[in-house]
């Protein structure tokens, strides 16, 4: 029986390990991709003012998808988990700065501009699903969430247990 405890034991030691160097591997990640989007942004922002006599609508949108970015990755680091809306107001911003360029270079309608407003309209769906679909159906997770942190509120309640 020791045995089967000890091998037990072996195996819920090296679980902690691997949780912990998966962990850290998902911070130190996450950290670079915070650090690289600032860089980007404050390169973006220099080249602006050191460039050009003024920023354009792209510029501005540029640096919009950076802040998007900066505040997925705050997320990400909050709470673990990835918020897909996110990923779509990203995809949007990216689409309208190419709808705004197509339109500032070429000056003319064409079935592309169609294309590009039609993919701005389904994400614009998707968001609203997504929501609508949270808001109705939550997560297990959001829930254990919500039961812990009434916890944390209440600890009266722990001494109970």
């Amino acid at each position: 029986m020791s045995s089967k405890k000890t091998g037990q034991s072996f195996e819920a030691t090296f679980d902690r390990i691997g949780n912990y160097a998966v962990e850290a591997f998902h911070y130190l990640a996450l950290f670079i991709i915070g650090c690289m989007i600032a860089w980007s942004a404050v390169n973006t922002t220099i080249d602006i003012f050191t460039q050009k006599p003024y920023a354009t609508i792209d510029d501005i949108l540029l640096l919009f998808i950076y802040l998007e970015l900066g505040a997925m990755v705050g997320i990400y680091f909050k709470t673990n988990h990835m918020p897909v809306r996110f990923l779509i107001y990203i995809a949007i911003t990216a689409l309208t700065r190419l709808l705004i360029s197509v339109i500032q270079h070429d000056h003319k309608a064409d079935v592309g501009l169609l294309v590009i407003s039609g993919a701005i309209l389904i994400l614009a769906v998707a968001i609203f699903i997504v929501r609508y679909a949270s808001w109705h159906y939550p997560s297990m997770i959001k829930e254990k969430h919500a039961l812990k942190s009434q916890r944390r509120l209440n600890p009266e309640d722990d001494e109970l247990a």
